[in-house]
């Protein structure tokens, strides 16, 4: 298999800054880059089942399986249940490497090897239960705190529907957000996570979206109140405090590092692949197209327009910003989490910005792109219109949405309390 054909500045594509999270601590795990080379020769593979993949509504069980085989779903994932444990910087890395080829599909395996990190940060009981009988079992999510978990002996009961559950056809378990009951009385609720398996759930087919549709991130639905046990429980504040329960057994300083500070990266990563593969489709494309000229221009290939050569250099350049934000970033925060330092809001928040605007520079890639193809840009079999639609899905997400997190970050700034995801 060969690998997909890059542009001419790909070899510069590769930011090398000094990131823990680039080495796996663990003597057996592969090196990052033949990792990142089973990602580059899945491209092509990619990009021909796109527009299945947009037609099925979900990653394919074949897809699935050759990420499971290349060890993306291993990448963080603790070390005890056969993980490698690299760190987000190897993880932006592989994922949006995949995302030059099909968003969707990247997308699915962002979500799935994000939850392995996540999931090691619950309480090591919680771990065994996913991963004990099934180490390569994977996990969807829907964050949101959809309902409000009822505490009994031992555990709580949950019952409802939760939105968005990315990847969902292919993930053995689920992680739920929920509203815990306050532990005090007259103290506030608190948002969290409780972890179900595939037999305690259902699905509910009601993706049918315009942009990232082969996500498949579809609906759980649990019908009657449904018994958790309390151990498989994490709150947003445990997530967030620097020393969440896994770490206790997971002793990669990576499983310290607080939720919001480095797993928008999830999202962040597809669509920055996206936006290379349209700057790197854009160039095999103008290269062989000649312009039939509505008026004038016609014969031309489309690489001797000046707007198009404009467009192309403004797209690299803003791929390759959002790139250098996202992992200057993150190697800052692994470094952190190395040095025993904890990250604290004004980190967290200058992140959170960044991972918006990193998705906004690359949407803004994809749009160049887009406005330079003319009409036969919006044939289905044209991959480009794809990417566009794909990446302005993916902007408009809470957690990616400008207007959302540029608004908290404002109010940071001014000395008000910041109302949002940080």
């Amino acid at each position: 298999m060969t690998r997909a054909a890059a542009h001419p500045f790909a070899e510069f594509n590769h930011v090398d800054l000094p990131a823990p999270g680039r080495r796996s601590p663990f003597e057996g795990a592969p090196p990052l880059a033949s990792i990142v080379a089973s990602a580059s020769n899945l491209v092509p593979v990619l990009r021909a089942r796109a527009e299945q993949t947009e037609r099925d509504r979900r990653v394919s069980e074949e897809t699935t399986r050759a990420f499971h085989d290349a060890g993306f779903f291993k990448l963080m994932q603790p070390a005890r249940y056969g993980g490698y444990e690299y760190g987000f910087t190897a993880f932006i890395d592989v994922v949006s490497e995949l995302a030059r080829g099909c968003t969707s599909s990247a997308w699915g395996c962002s979500l799935g090897a994000i939850h392995q990190w996540l999931v090691g940060t619950f309480p090591e009981e919680a771990q065994d239960d996913v991963w004990r009988s099934d180490p390569s079992a994977i996990v969807c999510g829907s964050y949101a705190p959809a309902t409000m978990a009822q505490k009994v002996d031992g555990g709580y009961l949950v019952q409802g529907k939760w939105l968005f559950a990315s990847n969902v056809d292919n993930s053995q378990w689920a992680l739920l957000g929920v509203q815990f009951p306050p532990e005090d009385k007259g103290a506030p609720s608190s948002a969290g996570f409780l972890l179900a398996p595939r037999a305690d759930w259902q699905i509910m087919d009601n993706w049918h979206v315009a942009g990232q549709a082969g996500t498949g991130s579809k609906a759980i639905v649990i019908d009657q109140p449904l018994f958790i046990p309390a151990h498989r429980k994490l709150t947003f504040a445990e997530a967030s405090s620097n020393q969440p329960p896994g770490a206790r057994v997971n002793t990669n300083p990576i499983y310290r590092i607080p939720f919001l500070s480095a797993v928008p990266v999830c999202l962040t990563s597809p669509i920055l692949g996206t936006a290379q593969g349209a700057v790197d489709a854009l160039i095999e494309l103008a290269g062989v197209r000649v312009t039939r000229g509505a008026v004038s221009g016609g014969g031309n290939r489309l690489s001797e327009f000046f707007p198009v050569q404009s467009r192309l250099a403004e797209a690299s350049a803003s791929v390759d910003a959002a790139r250098l934000l996202i992992y200057r970033d993150t190697a800052q925060v692994e470094q952190m989490a190395m040095d025993g330092r904890a990250i604290d809001v004004a980190q967290r928040i200058r992140n959170r910005r960044d991972h918006a605007f990193a998705a906004r520079l690359s949407r803004d890639a994809v749009e160049a792109v887009f406005a330079s193809v003319g009409g036969a840009g919006l044939a289905l079999d044209q991959p480009i219109q794809r990417m566009w639609r794909d990446a302005n899905a993916i902007s408009r997400h809470i957690s990616l949405n400008w207007d959302a997190v540029s608004s908290m970050v404002g109010q940071y700034l001014l000395g008000l309390e910041p109302k949002g995801q940080y």
